[in-house]
């Protein structure tokens, strides 16, 4: 196995920090990639532990995991051929406090992730965050039209309790569209 590309940005200076895991294995259907931990996903080391973060509810609701998981049992997440990662892996308050620079060399890790798992979907959460890391200004929800490292790629809102954009049930709506076209659901 290569080594993945150095990303960290001096994770030391923010207190209690614990290692998010990546939660990947060979094959997975799809490969979810947060933009960052929340900083309580930073203290317990789950993906997406904040109570108010709807990451957890939008897959079962969308008929990707058969029971809600909690956060504390992501690694269950590979019996269902699903993986979580992150672009940034420095915890903040808001993904608005990571920068672009960051957002891009974790792009390049996500590149390298791809290519040493190879998943047959990627799907980021967060388009904003997909157009400043992938320098794709136009892009939009749902299906894009670039690979990443031969898997597919598609843009899922940010499932943050912050984004009010999307209610649980429109989250919901787009995960199964990629459940769908992953041949999950």
């Amino acid at each position: 196995m290569s080594t993945p590309p150095d990303t960290s940005r001096a994770e030391a200076s923010v207190p209690d920090v614990v290692s998010v895991p990546d939660i990947v294995a060979p094959g997975l259907a799809v490969l979810f990639c947060g933009i960052n931990p929340s900083l309580t996903s930073g203290a317990t080391g789950w993906h997406f532990a904040h109570p108010t973060n709807r990451f957890w509810r939008a897959l079962y609701e969308a008929g990707l995991t058969p029971r809600l998981l909690r956060p504390a049992e992501q690694r269950d997440l590979v019996t269902y051929r699903l993986g979580v990662t992150n672009l940034v892996r420095r915890p903040t308050g808001r993904a608005s406090e990571v920068t672009v620079e960051e957002l891009r060399a974790g792009a390049e890790r996500l590149r390298w992730l791809v290519e040493e798992y190879e998943p047959r979907w990627v799907a980021v959460l967060g388009v904003t965050a997909y157009r400043l890391a992938f320098g794709v200004r136009t892009a939009r929800i749902g299906r894009q039209r670039d690979q990443l490292g031969g898997a597919r790629l598609w843009v899922l809102p940010n499932p943050s309790g912050l984004n009010a954009h999307y209610t649980p049930g429109d989250l919901a709506v787009e995960f199964a569209r990629l459940g769908e076209a992953a041949g999950l659901v």
